[in-house]
């Protein structure tokens, strides 16, 4: 394999605070708190990514 070849860098994660609801876009390594209030309880936002199921069940 090539050495110059390298992963892409992480993308940021938008997260919601759990105090004032203001969304915070965090980098791997950043301090997990709410750049607004200071409040250390952020939850993560959901994907846009479509999900699908295999739902192909034989039942009978």
């Amino acid at each position: 394999m090539d050495g110059s070849m390298s992963a892409p860098p992480p993308e940021p994660v938008t997260y919601l605070c759990g105090d004032c609801g203001a969304d915070n876009t965090l980098k791997p390594g950043d301090v997990i708190q709410c750049r607004e209030c200071g409040y250390r309880i952020l939850y993560k936002k959901r994907t846009r990514r479509t999900f699908g199921w295999n739902s192909s069940s034989s039942s009978t």
